[in-house]
């Protein structure tokens, strides 16, 4: 054992200069696409919603585009850089590229909110404009880092936005004709789709103020049979 070279899992395997704290800022955001996708994980599996993984799955094809054109075209990544497998397109740009575009779509398209309630404020246009920057900002940092840490050229760079967005925007189209054609309302009609609980609410609603809204029912109600066996 003693005499076999050892590997490196290079998932979370990140080269950076220890001297230059951008650089170690850089290798932080490296691990942006293994956070989101613990993140889509988690939310398939705690809000069984069918739009995460309707984005799940359209970030997943994205991959699979970028594993193909990697393979086809086949440059090399910078000279500075030792790093294992070819360099264009990147990979992480493509994945947050893809993320951040499909986020804005949905938000600022798909998204209708309910109308307000008293005990529920939707998100407003002006919220939701500033979430999809704050996703499409976070999206350019991981794409400028690629570059800074030398894992990839400008041009490889460009070329896996390029890809992500066309991706997002293509996935955001068949995932509408989907809906409109009435297929994924058939589709959570199936009982396998309905075993494993899955819904269609985040379209229209907060899930997190929805089950708040849920809450705060069940305590009035609990709050007013207490205070009626009260004045009994």
């Amino acid at each position: 054992m003693a005499d076999r070279p050892l590997a490196s899992l290079s998932l979370t395997h990140v080269h950076y200069d220890p001297n230059d704290p951008v650089s170690y800022f850089c290798a932080w955001l490296a691990l942006v696409p293994q956070g989101l996708c613990v993140m889509y994980a988690t939310l398939i599996w705690s809000t069984r919603e069918i739009e995460i993984l309707l984005m799940f799955g359209g970030q997943l094809a994205c991959e699979a585009l970028n594993f193909a054109l990697k393979r086809i075209l086949k440059e090399e990544r910078p000279k500075q850089m030792h790093g294992k497998g070819y360099g264009m397109p990147s990979s992480h740009s493509q994945f947050v590229a893809f993320f951040s575009i499909s986020l804005t779509l949905f938000l600022l398209f798909r998204h209708v909110p309910k109308k307000p309630t008293p005990s529920h404020t939707p998100l407003s246009m002006l919220a939701r404009i500033s979430l999809s920057g704050l996703a499409l900002g976070n999206a350019g940092l991981v794409a400028w880092s690629r570059i800074y840490l030398n894992y990839h050229t400008p041009k490889q760079v460009i070329v896996g936005c390029t890809a992500g967005a066309v991706t997002a925007i293509g996935w955001f189209v068949i995932t509408t004709i989907v809906r409109q054609i009435g297929l994924l309302s058939w589709f959570l009609d199936q009982p396998f789709t309905r075993l494993f609980r899955m819904r269609d609410l985040v379209v229209e609603e907060d899930l997190c103020q929805s089950g708040w809204e849920k809450w705060e029912a069940k305590r009035v109600a609990s709050s007013m049979k207490v205070n009626g066996k009260k004045n009994r």
